[in-house]
């Protein structure tokens, strides 16, 4: 687990004002990879609880336009969040209980994936997703 003192200088190295609600942001985030929105705000809350919804959502837009946060939204699912950042790596997501898992990248180095030329794209990331049951669930209907 991160320290403050650690995500303040995040904060500072992506040149962003270290505040007390990305400072929570941050490491509710790191507490809960794939977090939805409302559970980060639970999490910000909990340690700040006069903070307003819009605040966190604020602190998130900022965290993931600077690449501090990766926002991910599998079809059919809300927003969620994650500090591993930079990898390209993909995501395993259950059909029943949606459970989340990151998975490194299947083939080498991002993007991970060769899209077919003559497009005209210069190509910097892939996005995948794996669609399947989780352990737990899959005994569970057994």
């Amino acid at each position: 687990m991160s320290t403050a003192a650690e995500f303040a200088d995040q904060l500072r190295t992506a040149h962003l004002r270290v505040t007390r609600p990305r400072l929570a942001a941050l490491a509710a985030v790191e507490a809960r990879p794939h977090a939805d929105t409302s559970s980060i705000i639970d999490a910000v809350r909990a340690e700040l609880p006069n903070v307003s919804h819009q605040a966190v959502y604020d602190s998130l837009n900022t965290l993931t336009d600077t690449g501090l946060v990766r926002r991910i939204q599998p079809a059919g699912s809300v927003a969620r969040y994650e500090l591993r950042v930079g990898d390209n790596h993909h995501h395993l997501v259950c059909r029943s209980c949606g459970a989340i898992e990151d998975v490194d990248c299947t083939i080498g180095e991002a993007p991970c994936l060769a899209a077919p030329a003559g497009h005209g794209f210069i190509i910097d990331e892939a996005e995948v997703v794996f669609w399947g049951v989780c352990p737990d669930c899959s005994t569970a209907s057994s």
